[in-house]
């Protein structure tokens, strides 16, 4: 595996690396996978953790042993098992399935999406034998007909045709309303199911004292406090777009795997076709469609392009330069970030849900989200520009 395909997918493939915290979930994992088998109801396993936990590491180490023994010639309670993981975002299955090219016991076909697994696990009536999922934040919790999914739920839907199922679920990562989910809106499934829960809080992927997360948490709740100054970790606050993005192709030079990224908040302007983010004086096209097998990040020309939470979601960038766009602004009243829902312009997120009551808290919380997601990419560097002037002058100020 490549440094910088490593580096991406965090260690995805590296069961060596993996850490006793980890090490110890995997364990526990195939005590349950093994215990669950061949009950009577479906097992459901939970793999809690923020954004940088280590949690698609893990699952991968998990997958990619659970198909060893699957495929093995040697005698073993999971020999012959049918088994897939499961992502309901395309640059990670990208990877997933670049990762089943390196790995002998591991195939393309064990990688789907939901709802064609689903679908044709339906019309054949076929049961897997354990189903990974990873993000599973981001299954539907309500038809798609774009997407052909007209059941109700996919987690549901994947539990009724499996034996076992473990998944990595993080709520603060839901970033839109169809796929809403909670924390509480996992409890029927627990209160149903034969199932156990596992926590990860080690904070893997960013590289600083535990001040930098802290200061991304407070943030993500509105609040502001002291910049954290650390040693081991490359955080600033920048006047203007143009400097940060310089700093970017730099640090992609040295070090690789740097790029920009921003909140979906810039409106579609027909500029010879292309779509733009302006950040002060920077102004760089929005990721374009990628039709190519590799990911977002990991493509030489996205250098000149930013990212968004749906390029970058579940990958590990060295360097991650933010921009927060004009939904995202401060309240000199109450030293608060705030956000602003209408400024939002990824209207796909904020589709309408009629059985989720008022929105407008479910909006903001979605936005916050991204940001968290956005803000937990870089393991030696995060670089930030507001484009709302009063939050930049208050950032700078911090």
């Amino acid at each position: 595996m490549t440094t910088e395909l490593s580096a991406a997918t965090f260690k995805l493939a590296a069961t060596a690396a993996l850490s006793p915290a980890q090490q110890q979930l995997e364990h526990q994992l195939f005590t349950f996978i093994n215990e669950h088998l061949h009950t009577p109801q479906p097992g459901l396993f939970v793999i809690h953790g923020d954004a940088g936990t280590g949690k698609s590491a893990v699952l991968a180490a998990a997958f990619a042993r659970l198909q060893a023994l699957s495929r093995s010639q040697t005698a073993n309670p999971l020999q012959g098992t049918t088994n897939y993981l499961v992502v309901n975002h395309n640059e990670m299955l990208k990877i997933y399935k670049r990762l089943a090219g390196e790995d002998d016991q591991l195939r393309k076909k064990d990688f789907q999406k939901p709802t064609p697994l689903i679908n044709r696990l339906a019309k054949t009536n076929q049961l897997a034998d354990v189903t990974f999922i990873d993000e599973a934040h981001l299954l539907l919790t309500q038809p798609d007909r774009y997407n052909r999914f007209n059941q109700h739920n996919q987690l549901s839907e994947l539990i009724q045709h499996s034996r076992v199922v473990v998944m990595v679920f993080d709520e603060r990562q839901v970033l839109k309303l169809k796929s809403y989910w909670q924390a509480s809106a996992l409890q029927p499934f627990l209160a149903a199911y034969p199932h156990q829960q596992f926590n990860l809080d080690t904070q893997f992927r960013v590289t600083g004292s535990t001040a930098v997360v802290d200061w991304i948490n407070h943030f993500t709740h509105g609040q502001l406090t002291a910049k954290p100054h650390v040693r081991d970790f490359d955080f600033r606050i920048f006047e203007d777009g143009q400097p940060m993005y310089d700093l970017i192709r730099q640090r992609d030079q040295t070090v690789q795997l740097s790029r920009m990224i921003a909140t979906a908040d810039f409106p579609y302007v027909v500029n010879h076709g292309t779509w733009y983010v302006t950040a002060g004086s920077l102004k760089l096209p929005w990721d374009k469609v990628n039709l190519t097998d590799d990911p977002w990040a990991l493509r030489p020309e996205t250098l000149n392009e930013v990212g968004s939470i749906y390029t970058i979601q579940g990958f590990d960038l060295n360097y991650a330069g933010v921009i927060l766009g004009p939904s995202v602004g401060y309240d000199a009243t109450t030293d608060r970030v705030i956000v602003r829902p209408e400024r939002y312009e990824d209207q796909e997120a904020f589709k309408n849900r009629d059985d989720l009551g008022n929105l407008n808290p479910l909006k903001a919380q979605i936005i916050f989200n991204s940001i968290n997601v956005l803000m937990k990419r870089g393991r030696y560097g995060l670089y930030l520009y507001a484009v709302d002037p009063v939050l930049r002058q208050r950032l700078l100020a911090l």
